[in-house]
């Protein structure tokens, strides 16, 4: 009888140690020969960046030794501006790409407000926001309705992300999950990963001053990105920022 309530106890210590042991090799830092790591890695400001601080060695991605401020000089507030960052890129790629869309698809689809700052609007109408301009794909309705849909979601999704666990998903990086959220297996290479990880966080912090220039266009000009553009390309002397700047026409 002791001899199997000790090897229930070994059982239910090994269990553990395994999903310990798992939690601590998915959070392990890695290490990467590539040229945008280590003291050698580019600097911000090329040779004339001056000297790099002390605590930022090139561990992580994006790092090119600025840090005036000194933001990053303590740990745990690295950690945490590092993950806001991420995130707030992450969201950025998708703005940006969401604010385009409507004007891309504007000649193919009956969308009823093709510019990204009034197709939401559409939902306070009479018939309701209908997706693509076809009720039958999605309609809404309730901007009530979405917002609790979008609080539940979005709320269990950062908790299962801050945990780095879901229910029956358990031990991954709160940052870089991968498991189940790299079904293309993109980053099983530690080199393949690493590159990535740069590519992600250098398209992520353009796609932020994107979107920050998106909001500037809307308020100055009252028109999308792409119609900006296309009026720039036209003629470039007479619609630019220079010709813009006195002018406020939010519409």
């Amino acid at each position: 009888m002791s001899l199997m309530k000790k090897s229930g106890i070994v059982a239910k210590t090994s269990r553990k140690s395994v999903v310990v042991e798992a939690r601590r090799t998915v959070a392990k830092k890695t290490t990467s020969d590539s040229l945008w790591y280590g003291p050698d890695r580019p600097q911000y400001l090329g040779p004339f960046s001056g000297d790099t601080p002390s605590y930022l060695t090139g561990e992580f991605p994006g790092d090119y030794g600025w840090d005036t401020a000194g933001f990053s000089a303590d740990p745990e507030t690295f950690s945490r501006y590092r993950t806001t960052e991420v995130i707030h890129a992450r969201w950025a790629m998708l703005g940006a790409l969401g604010c385009i869309f409507p004007e891309l698809l504007k000649d193919a689809f009956p969308i009823a407000e093709p510019v990204w700052f009034k197709a939401g609007s559409q939902i306070f109408a009479e018939g309701g926001l209908d997706y693509l301009g076809n009720e039958s794909l999605i309609h809404a309705q309730s901007i009530l309705a979405i917002l609790a849909f979008q609080v539940v979601v979005m709320s269990q999704a950062e908790s299962f992300r801050n945990a780095g666990e879901a229910p029956g998903v358990e031990g991954l990086d709160s940052l870089y999950p991968g498991g189940p959220f790299d079904p293309l297996s993109l980053a099983d290479d530690p080199e393949t990963f690493a590159e990535l990880k740069i590519k992600e966080i250098k398209n992520g912090r353009l796609a932020m001053f994107s979107m920050f220039g998106f909001y500037v266009q809307a308020i100055v000009t009252g028109k999308g990105p792409l119609e900006n553009l296309s009026e720039h390309l036209a003629d470039p002397g007479v619609n630019n920022a220079f010709a813009s700047a006195t002018k406020f026409t939010p519409q």
